[in-house]
């Protein structure tokens, strides 16, 4: 499956050039992450996928939710179905560049974020710094992670959530710790006065991460 998205390019690209990959939240699109581009590394490639499915109002998703039923609140079977979209088409993405040694980043809000666990906590190899905003780890899609610690080693998590949060409760974004602590996996994990959003300290410190 190729997903649609936006990228932003430097002007030189090398073997070497660093990429970073959005995912947006439930119904939302592309452009709503690209817009951190603006203060994120200049010589790095940004990508911002758009997810498969259309909502019910405006927007996409990568899989549908159900807000009545908290035992089949994900859709595991179309998460598991994107899960290996994104990563056909990261795989694309940088081979197509040729980037061979540049480092793959992830950053990824509310289902995106979910995504963003999954995807780095199983190919940990494959990724550098992983940003989770706004969710939490879906143990329905963490079946198959890595936990070897030296293959963990490289992986930095930068996950955040708002204390007000009503979509996600704080509690939800609040097992990562846990579940990163067990790994021993590096990690900061940060909560913020907001909504299921990102608030200007939130977006201060996510930029912060990147930047070193």
């Amino acid at each position: 499956m190729n997903l649609d998205y936006i990228v932003r390019e430097p002007e030189n690209i090398t073997p070497d050039t660093s990429i970073l990959f959005m995912l947006h939240g439930y119904g939302s699109n592309e452009q709503d992450l690209f817009s951190f581009r603006e203060s994120l590394p200049e010589d790095w490639i940004i990508v911002s996928f758009r997810a498969p499915k259309t909502t019910q109002f405006e927007g996409y998703s990568w899989y549908d939710i159900d807000f009545n039923n908290p035992e089949k609140f994900i859709d595991i079977d179309q998460a598991k179905e994107s899960l290996a979209a994104v990563t056909e088409n990261i795989m694309k993405i940088v081979n197509n560049y040729g980037l061979t040694t540049g480092k793959t980043h992830l950053c990824g809000f509310s289902q995106g974020g979910i995504l963003c666990y999954a995807l780095s906590l199983q190919y940990p190899d494959l990724f550098s710094k992983v940003a989770c905003l706004s969710c939490y780890p879906e143990e329905k899609l963490l079946t198959d992670i890595v936990k070897d610690k030296k293959k963990l080693q490289n992986l930095r998590f930068f996950v955040s959530h708002g204390t007000d949060d009503a979509i996600i409760p704080l509690e939800w974004g609040r097992k990562a710790a846990d579940m990163l602590y067990d790994l021993s996996a590096y990690f900061t994990f940060r909560e913020y006065m907001s909504g299921h959003g990102v608030n200007q300290k939130n977006y201060i410190d996510l930029m912060e991460f990147f930047s070193k």
